[in-house]
């Protein structure tokens, strides 16, 4: 279970302080996989990093008794100037045994399929390097919750069909909490529903419904 608890989670613009959330509270269950659902700039990557706690909000919290990976397909963790190997190194000390260590570097070095880059600076990676490191440094170690923003797009289709293959197998054990724009593949990974409108979310034990209600009000817009 997550419970985010009355979030909100504000910028200064140069037109004032412009509101992401505000006062928003709602609880994602257990044994569940979760789209959430929102226009762009809507907040759903901020979410997925507060959720993951590599961001914080202004006020509120987040309540759970479950662990939760860090945003796959979200790469400003890393530290740039040391290698894709040694980045590893560095979260696998944090999150495995000393005897798994060198086994969570080769299950990474394999998925991620970046040949020489993993041994140079992740400053030289593109964008979809640092997506494609950070999706298999997260599959290398278990949670309750894998937080997913959009990466199954990266790479070559060889590319997406291990992330499906992958997830598929997180599934039996675990929960995914996703970000994606392309609604009609939804209701094949997630089972209900977060809306983010206007800075508030609501549940929707439907993933069919979620998507619904998403559209009209996305349509009212145009």
């Amino acid at each position: 279970m997550i419970y985010l608890d009355h979030l909100t989670k504000s910028y200064m613009t140069t037109k004032g302080r412009h509101y992401l959330f505000k006062e928003m509270t709602v609880q994602i269950p257990s044994g569940k996989n979760v789209a959430l659902i929102g226009k762009n700039g809507a907040g759903k990557s901020t979410l997925l990093r507060i959720i993951g706690g590599i961001d914080y909000p202004d006020a509120g919290k987040v309540i759970t008794d479950s662990t939760t990976s860090w945003p796959v397909g979200l790469s400003g963790g890393f530290q740039g100037s040391l290698s894709g190997r040694q980045n590893v190194l560095f979260v696998s000390r944090l999150y495995a045994k000393s005897s798994e260590i060198d086994q969570k570097i080769e299950f990474v070095e394999s998925f991620a399929d970046i040949g020489k880059y993993f041994d140079m600076p992740i400053k030289s990676y593109s964008s979809g390097m640092r997506s494609r490191l950070t999706f298999a440094l997260s599959m290398a170690f278990d949670f309750d919750y894998y937080l997913i923003d959009e990466v199954t797009s990266v790479g070559d289709a060889q590319f997406r069909k291990k992330c499906e293959n992958i997830m598929n197998q997180k599934r039996e054990l675990a929960n995914f909490i996703m970000v994606s724009h392309n609604l009609e593949s939804l209701p094949k990974q997630c089972d209900v529903g977060v809306v983010l409108i206007e800075g508030q979310a609501t549940y929707y034990d439907d993933i069919a419904e979620a998507i619904e209600v998403y559209q009209s009000y996305a349509l009212a817009k145009k």
